[in-house]
């Protein structure tokens, strides 16, 4: 889909084996899309063949006119110019997991000098991730990572999950930290009031405590005696 109106819709079609139908389903395909939505925008249709055998050997009149005006375009892989960045992106596709982290790398770099346009650079960062994520579905988010370039990484999903994942933990720890505060702060008044002022060494070692072990010792601070029943305790969950 284009980004704006004045650009056409793309209908991409691949075709790896023999299939004397193809271009009636592929325009009907096209039609009934046509038809539902009803764009404002323009289309044009890509046919992709791994060579030309395995095209439609005689087209009709009508399909010949879509080809002959551009409306359709077939291309065939195995002739495609050697290095360009389309190729790179297919060569992706058939290659081997040990092979992808180069070909990523290199793609990266030809991307960031051969393409000025920002909104073109960052699909083809999409694309490449795509195909890593659902090809390589086994690499680990920092493998996927390390085959950009540093200053591509943050436009990667991989980073922005991270980044969002990393923004929930740290929400939910500080959560954690501002409870726990609390209830070292209610625990040391309430014993305090009971027992007189705490030693420094008290509550640095309630101030260790989980908040798991604070629950704990605000309910076991109701059957204790004195100050030596604190210390017992302490001692024996520390």
């Amino acid at each position: 889909m284009p980004d704006n109106e004045e650009k056409p819709i793309y209908f991409a079609e691949v075709q790896f084996q023999p299939k004397p139908e193809f271009y009636w389903e592929f325009i009907t395909e096209i039609n009934l899309y046509l038809n539902q939505y009803k764009p404002k925008q323009d289309w044009q249709a890509v046919a992709i063949f791994p060579n030309r055998s395995l095209d439609v050997k005689e087209l009709t009149n009508y399909q010949q006119e879509l080809v002959d005006s551009g409306r359709i375009t077939r291309i065939y892989l195995d002739e495609m110019p050697p290095g360009s960045i389309g190729m790179g992106l297919i060569e992706l596709i058939l290659s081997q997991e040990t092979q992808a982290p180069e070909i990523v790398k290199n793609l990266m770099s030809r991307t960031k000098t051969e393409i000025s346009n920002n909104s073109e650079r960052e699909g083809i960062i999409d694309l490449l991730e795509t195909v890593l994520l659902s090809k390589f579905s086994k690499l680990s988010r920092k493998e996927i990572e390390a085959m950009f370039l540093v200053s591509d990484i943050k436009q990667t999903r991989v980073y922005q999950e991270a980044k969002q994942e990393g923004m929930e933990e740290g929400e939910q720890k500080g959560k954690l930290e501002g409870r726990k505060e609390g209830e070292v702060k209610l625990l040391v008044r309430l014993i305090s009031k009971r027992f007189g002022k705490l030693k420094d060494s008290q509550i640095q070692t309630i101030n260790k405590l989980s908040l798991e072990q604070l629950e704990g010792l605000g309910e076991a601070l109701l059957d204790f005696g004195d100050v030596n029943d604190l210390d017992e305790w302490l001692k024996s969950h520390t």
